[in-house]
């Protein structure tokens, strides 16, 4: 498995600018093309925030600072801290440009109902700046809450057929187009996105798999890559970045199997997580080694990269932002 540093930087298929803000947009069919540092910095367009549990005021500066380098998107998490729609009102209310998008809001937190309500009047109260995604979570999401599990698969296409069907609501119809997107693993969930919803986001993936998500979205829908990196030369402090981003996922079962089918084994996810696990899927190095390594998601098919800023120093929250400014937008 190679490493970071280990990365060539190839020739690949680029998405054109327009691309990165249009749902139902068509990437180009012909090969070829370099991805270069501007395209890297244009399609690297969103931030994803564990914003259930940073402290209130963090997390307010954090969103306007990613306002001020011209990010288009912040996407919240929702695990067991904040409520993550109410959260998504308070930042749009103290925002002016930012898009703010579920991510990613859990179906067993909400019915389908509830999560029509709340992204349309999100949407239509901060003027089209709300994004929802939604997923079916883990089975912890449903126990948790005295519910059964179900078929995740069917959980989910009946929940996104009701998000997008018939279901009348006291909502404007102005506000109907709110943009949708499913967290999606496997082949069948990535079907899902592609019958239901404008597109997909996928986490913890080899670009191989997102060359093979593209080909089951289809063209004209989105796919956004959510990619943990940590701007860092220090290989102990990449790696540690990489275990803690990794930590809550090595003991979940869907995580696991996806991970066996892209040639790693139950040694690699066993007690904190093999080196060669954290180097695949965890991005680190200095700003070309990591633009290398988005450069191989781009060509592959994603649509954006959604970063997850890790910091260098766990204990000083700062640290996560030369990566950020790195890659911010404004330096086009």
């Amino acid at each position: 498995m190679n490493s970071p540093n280990s990365f060539d930087c190839e020739r690949r298929t680029i998405l054109p600018k327009e691309f990165a803000r249009r749902p139902n947009a068509e990437p180009p069919a012909l090969p070829g093309h370099e991805v270069d540092m501007k395209t890297v910095n244009r399609l690297v367009n969103a931030v994803i925030l564990a914003a259930d549990t940073m402290p209130r005021d963090e997390l307010l500066d954090t969103v306007l600072r990613l306002e001020t380098l011209g990010y288009d998107t912040a996407w919240l998490t929702d695990m067991y801290g904040r409520e993550i729609y109410v959260t998504a009102g308070w930042l749009l209310a103290k925002t002016s440009r930012i898009r703010i998008a579920s991510g990613i809001a859990h179906i067993y937190g909400r019915d389908a109902i509830a999560s029509i309500q709340a992204g349309r009047t999100l949407s239509e109260l901060s003027g089209g700046r709300f994004v929802q995604g939604v997923g079916v979570s883990h089975p912890i999401a449903a126990t948790m809450r005295g519910l059964e599990w179900e078929n995740p698969v069917d959980k989910a296409s009946s929940y996104l057929a009701a998000m997008r069907g018939e279901t009348p609501l006291s909502v404007r119809a102005g506000a109907d187009t709110v943009p949708l997107y499913l967290a999606a693993h496997g082949p069948k969930m990535l079907g899902v996105a592609a019958r239901h919803a404008d597109g997909a986001n996928i986490y913890m993936q080899l670009p191989e798999y997102t060359a093979d998500a593209r080909a089951i979205l289809g063209r004209d829908k989105v796919l956004n890559v959510v990619l943990p990196c940590c701007l860092t030369t220090d290989r102990e402090v990449g790696l540690a970045a990489g275990r803690m981003a990794l930590s809550i996922y090595l003991s979940l079962p869907a995580y696991q199997r996806h991970w066996a089918k892209q040639g790693f084994d139950e040694s690699d996810w066993s007690g904190k997580g093999s080196d060669r696990l954290a180097d695949a899927y965890v991005p680190w190095g200095d700003v070309e080694t990591i633009a290398t390594r988005m450069r191989e998601y781009l060509g592959a098919g994603a649509t954006s990269i959604v970063v997850s800023s890790l910091p260098t120093d766990r204990r000083n929250p700062e640290s996560k932002w030369a990566l950020l400014e790195s890659f911010a937008p404004n330096r086009v």
